[in-house]
Order: C-alpha cells, then sequence, then structure tokens
C-alpha cells in the first residue's frame, strides 16, 4: 500500500505521546532511543511522562513530534505502507524529508532541537505574536496586513479556506486582529506563542539555520515532497537545504499544498503522527476526501493489518 503521508507541526504534542507505540513495537522503541542518542539527553522521558511546561518548550516539543511521527513512519514501512508523497506542516516538513529519505533521523532531530533554539532567541532578540483568525480567507488577510502601519505582520499560516494564522510584531498583530474583526472573522485568537514565526523577525533564526543546513548531509528526495514556502514539490539536496531555511521566513502555504496532493499524486492520505490537526484542515479543504490519522499501534493495525512482524 502507498499513500501520501502529511507529517503534524507545533502545537500536536501532548505528554504521554508515544508511550504506547514504544512498549507495544519494539521499532518504535528504537527510534525513541536514537532520539535520546542523538540529542544527549532523554526526550522519551520528557514525551512519555512530561512535564508538560518541559514538552511545550519549543527545543523539546519539535523534536518530540519528529521522532513521534518517525516512530510510526518506520513501523509503517515494515508493514509495506510506504509514501508516494509527503508534505509537512512548518516543523513537519523535517518528517517528510525523514520520510523520503533525504534526511536522517539522528540528523534531523538534531536540526528540530536547534531550529527550536533558533526560534526561541529570535524570539527574545525581536519580540513578535501570532494570532489566528477564522473565517476570512489568505488573500484577505494578506492585504489587511499590508495596511497595517503599526508595524511587522504578515500572514504566517494559510491553512484551509477560513483559518489563517497571522506573525509578526505585538502592535500591528493587534491592529491586524482589530482590522479582521471588522471585516467579518467569526473569531480573532491570539495565540501563546515565543515568537513571530513564519515571519521577517527569525530572519536571525533562518540564517543560523542555514548554516546548520550546511553542515547536515541531504540525498534527493525518493518521493516529492511538497515544501511550505512554495507549495511546490522539492527533491533536490540544494533545493531541500534552501526551503528548510527559507520556511522560517515564509507563510506555510498549507492549503496550496494539499491541494496540489490531492490532484497529483492524489488520495489515499495518512496523517503520520501525534494529534489530528491535518486531518481537521485536511477536511476544511476537501471535506470529500478520507483521511486516516495513524498515531499509535492499533492505528498502524488499522492501516497496514497486523500481518507484519512487530519485533
Amino acid at each position: 500500500m502507498s499513500a501520501v503521508f502529511l507529517l503534524p507541526g507545533q502545537g500536536s504534542q501532548f505528554v504521554g505521546m508515544g508511550r504506547e507505540l514504544a512498549q507495544a513495537l519494539p521499532r518504535a522503541k528504537a527510534v525513541f532511543e536514537e532520539a535520546n542518542d542523538a540529542l544527549g539527553t532523554d526526550l522519551a522521558g520528557i514525551c512519555f511522562d512530561g512535564p508538560e511546561e518541559e514538552l511545550v518548550k519549543t527545543h523539546n516539543t519539535q523534536p518530540a513530534i519528529l521522532t513521534h511521527s518517525v516512530a510510526v513512519l518506520r513501523e509503517l514501512e515494515h508493514r509495506g505502507v510506504k509514501p508516494r508523497a509527503a508534505a509537512g506542516h512548518s516543523l513537519g516538513e523535517y518528517s517528510a524529508y525523514v520520510a523520503a529519505g533525504s534526511l536522517a533521523f539522528a540528523d534531523a532531530v538534531r536540526l528540530v532541537r536547534r531550529r527550536g533554539e533558533l526560534m526561541y532567541q529570535a524570539g527574545l532578540d525581536r519580540p513578535g505574536t501570532m494570532a489566528a483568525v477564522l473565517g476570512l480567507d489568505g488573500d484577505t488577510m494578506e492585504a489587511l496586513c499590508l495596511e497595517v502601519e503599526e508595524g511587522v505582520v504578515r500572514a504566517a499560516n494559510l491553512n484551509s479556506p477560513g483559518q489563517v494564522v497571522i506573525s509578526g510584531e505585538p502592535a500591528a498583530v493587534e491592529s491586524a486582529m482589530v482590522k479582521a474583526t471588522a471585516a467579518g472573522a467569526k473569531r480573532v485568537i491570539p495565540l501563546n506563542v515565543s515568537g513571530a514565526f513564519h515571519s521577517p523577525l527569525m530572519d536571525a533564526a533562518a540564517l543560523g539555520l542555514s548554516q546548520a543546513l550546511a553542515d547536515v548531509a541531504v540525498q534527493p528526495a525518493s518521493i516529492p515532497v511538497i515544501a511550505n514556502a512554495t507549495a511546490e514539490p522539492v527533491t533536490e539536496p540544494q533545493a531541500i537545504r534552501e526551503s528548510l531555511a527559507r520556511q522560517l521566513l515564509s507563510p506555510v502555504r498549507w492549503e496550496a499544498s494539499v491541494r496540489h496532493l490531492l490532484e497529483d499524486p492524489g488520495p489515499p492520505f495518512l496523517e503520520v503522527g501525534p494529534g489530528k490537526v491535518l486531518r481537521g484542515l485536511l477536511r476544511a479543504i476537501d471535506r470529500r476526501t478520507p483521511v486516516q490519522g495513524v498515531g499509535g499501534p492499533e492505528e498502524i493495525d488499522t492501516v497496514a493489518g497486523s500481518e507484519g512482524s512487530t519485533s
């Protein structure tokens, strides 16, 4: 069986993530152990037992989600379920390149730890915030952001019809929220984040990430991976490096990415990793297309059947 793999990003984490996987499936347990070795810390313990205040720290959240996703990925591959294309939401783009064979898992988990550190530091150096806007489309929000005079604000996540996240300097985000409400937004929700992700305020983080990516081996992707910044497939090593660095400054064009995958190669779709955020977004984009979440042992059995060895 082959499917389009959708890999989740920050916000899908929860205390207890991966515990059942590691207990039931030795192959998944080995992925968590590899992450611990790569980082020199007990990431698995933070995933399985928390505390939540440690898990939600950006430099822990990002490797935690990637590790959970790759643990599921490895078991699916063993059971004969393979990706024919992939896309990951923000952080999840790294998981997608692991699925495509472009990044070794140990390199990817160290990269996303570094990415989390750089993003946090950029948030300290150039404070910013984010807000979710429900009920307006991306073009409308991008136009409203251009009207703001109080500072930098951008549409940062073009997630689905009627769900856009904006990002920028606090006063500018506040102004854009007021404009969105006046333009008919159903809800405008401030987000509890440590910086203005996917905006120009992340320029120092993008530079540091480019330097880190230059030191990592990147292989040609074995499948198309739809890049967040362009919503187009990326397969060549230098383009992968450039995509991952550019991503910190550019909007996550998730709706356009999913629409690309709906056309080529088309269903079926699997959300591979923790949470169910991407299932909700896909249904908002195209309610007719089924999507199966795969985050634990029972879901792996459902998708792949229980015939394969789990040792």
